[in-house]
C-alpha cells in the first residue's frame, strides 16, 4: 500500500467459540494494531444469527473508530472469494453451504467486505506484522483442532484461484494412513490435530499433554516426538517444494515447546536434502490468537485497494478507447 495519510481498517476472526475483532492503521508497509476486543460467537444459533452478529461486531467496532475504510472477515474454512460466500464450515454449527456472508454485511456497513481462510489470514498478519517481517518467501503453519497452513511467495500470501492453496494440513503424508476430517487418509492433519495428540500422549486434551510433557511424564514425551515427526515430514515437503525464508509455526500446540519442536527440526533435517536449511529459519509465531483477526483486516486493505485499481485500469481502458 502506497504511504501518504493514515488509513483504518477492521478484521474480523470468526470463531466457533468467540468472535475476535481488530482495527489496524496503515501507513504505507507500516501496520499497527490500535483497537480490538472479542464477543461470544453463539454458534450454536446458526448461521444466520453468526452473521448478523458479525455485522453487530463491526458496528461497534467502527462506533470506537469511525474512519474504518474496509472490512475483512477471517472464517474457519471454505469460502468462495468472488461471491462472498461459505462453503465448508467444519466445525460451525449449521448449515454453512452457500451461506453470503460478505454481502450482508457490506450492505448494512457500507464498507467493501473480503472473506478469507483464517490459517491464511494467521499467515498474513505474520507475514505484515508478526514473525514473517521481512521475508519475501514463507510457509505457516496453525496448530489446533486441525491444521491451517499458509503460503507467501514474493511478499503476498498465494490464495489460489478459489483461496484454498496453502492447505498444508491436508498433504497426504501415508496413502494408508488415519482417516482425515477432509474425507481423506493419512494427510499430515490426520497425526497432528488435536485429539490426534491427546491420543498419542495418553491425555485428555492438548493442554493436558502439554503440561505432562513438561512433568516427564514419558508417554507424553514420546506422543509429541511422534507428532513432531509428522509434522517435520510436512514442513519438509513444503521447504523442498517452496524454499522459503522462514517457516512459522503458531496455535496453543507450539507452547510444548523443546518436547514437539526438537523432533520437529530434526525430521526437517533428515528430509530436506535439495536446499540448504542454514538459509530457513523455523520459528514460533508472534501474535497469538488476535492474528486471525489482524490477518483479516490486512487482506480486507489490500483487496479494497487491488479492487479500486482495477476499476481504475478499467476506467483508463474505456477513456482509451473512446
Amino acid at each position: 500500500m502506497s504511504p501518504g495519510v493514515p488509513t483504518h481498517h477492521l478484521g474480523i476472526d470468526v470463531g466457533v467459540t468467540n468472535l475476535k475483532w481488530a482495527t489496524l492503521e496503515s501507513d504505507g508497509d507500516d501496520w499497527r494494531v490500535l483497537d480490538r476486543g472479542q464477543v461470544p460467537t453463539l454458534s450454536a444459533e446458526g448461521p444466520e444469527a453468526v452473521v448478523a452478529r458479525i455485522g453487530e461486531s463491526a458496528r461497534a467496532a467502527i462506533e470506537r473508530r469511525p474512519s474504518i475504510a474496509s472490512l475483512g472477515i477471517g472464517v474457519p474454512g471454505l469460502y468462495d472469494p468472488a461471491a462472498g460466500t461459505t462453503r465448508f464450515l467444519v466445525n460451525m454449527p449449521g448449515d454453512w453451504r452457500d451461506r453470503e456472508v460478505a454481502a450482508p454485511v457490506s450492505q448494512a456497513l457500507g464498507l467493501p467486505v473480503a472473506l478469507i481462510n483464517d490459517a491464511r489470514a494467521f499467515g498474513l498478519a505474520e507475514l505484515r506484522l508478526g514473525a514473517g517481517r521481512g521475508v519475501r518467501s514463507l510457509v505457516g503453519l496453525t496448530l489446533g483442532t486441525g491444521i491451517g497452513g499458509v503460503i507467501a511467495i514474493d511478499g503476498h500470501v498465494h490464495l489460489g484461484h478459489d483461496g484454498t492453496a496453502g492447505e498444508i494440513g491436508h498433504q497426504v503424508i501415508d496413502p494408508d494412513g488415519p482417516s482425515c476430517n477432509c474425507g481423506n487418509n493419512g494427510c499430515l492433519e490426520s497425526f497432528a490435530r488435536a485429539d490426534r495428540i491427546a491420543e498419542a500422549c495418553g491425555t485428555d486434551s492438548v493442554e493436558a499433554a502439554v503440561a505432562a510433557a513438561e512433568a516427564g511424564d514419558p508417554r507424553a514425551l514420546e506422543g509429541l516426538a511422534s507428532v513432531g515427526r509428522y509434522l517435520g515430514i510436512g514442513i519438509g515437503n513444503m521447504i523442498t517444494l517452496i524454499s522459503p525464508d522462514r517457516v512459522v509455526i503458531g496455535g496453543g500446540i507450539a507452547a510444548a515447546g523443546a518436547p514437539l519442536l526438537d523432533p520437529l527440526r530434526a525430521e526437517v533435517s533428515r528430509r530436506v536434502l535439495t536446499t540448504a536449511l542454514s538459509d530457513v529459519e523455523i520459528v514460533l509465531a508472534e501474535l497469538g490468537t488476535w492474528a486471525g483477526a489482524i490477518g483479516a483486516a490486512v487482506h480486507g486493505a489490500e483487496s479494497a485497494v487491488a479492487s479500486d485499481e482495477s476499476v481504475s485500469h478499467a476506467s483508463a481502458a474505456t477513456q482509451v478507447r473512446a
